[in-house]
């Protein structure tokens, strides 16, 4: 009998027998929760890398674009050179460059001389 004070204990009130075995399975599942919750934080494509690799994108957006500038002008400049439709500005200001060409009544100062 139990003493006033004191509360019996019967088997209803206590706690369940777990088999060791449970345990095992709820602490391999804690476990793989922490890893895909640390992963899905600190991860490769986890939340704190994701500026990082915001910011990656934004610069190499900004460097296809002047690349594509790049590509435009000098598509720009092979169709001015294109044989049956050449520009002849261009070919004079090519000659002039690169097979010093004068007019007869120019003046060509060269500062090395000077």
């Amino acid at each position: 009998m139990a003493r006033a004070g004191q509360i019996k204990n019967t088997r209803n009130d206590r706690m369940p027998l777990r088999l060791p075995e449970d345990q095992v399975k709820q602490g391999l599942a804690l476990f793989l929760l922490l890893i895909l919750t640390t992963l899905a934080i600190a991860g490769p494509t986890g939340l704190l890398a994701w500026s990082e690799n915001a910011r990656m994108l934004e610069q190499r957006n900004a460097h296809i674009a002047v690349l594509e500038a790049e590509r435009d002008r000098l598509q720009n400049r092979v169709e001015l050179l294109n044989p049956d439709a050449a520009d002849p500005d261009l070919i004079m200001e090519l000659m002039r460059r690169n097979l010093n060409v004068v007019h007869p009544d120019e003046l060509v100062i060269n500062p090395e001389e000077q």
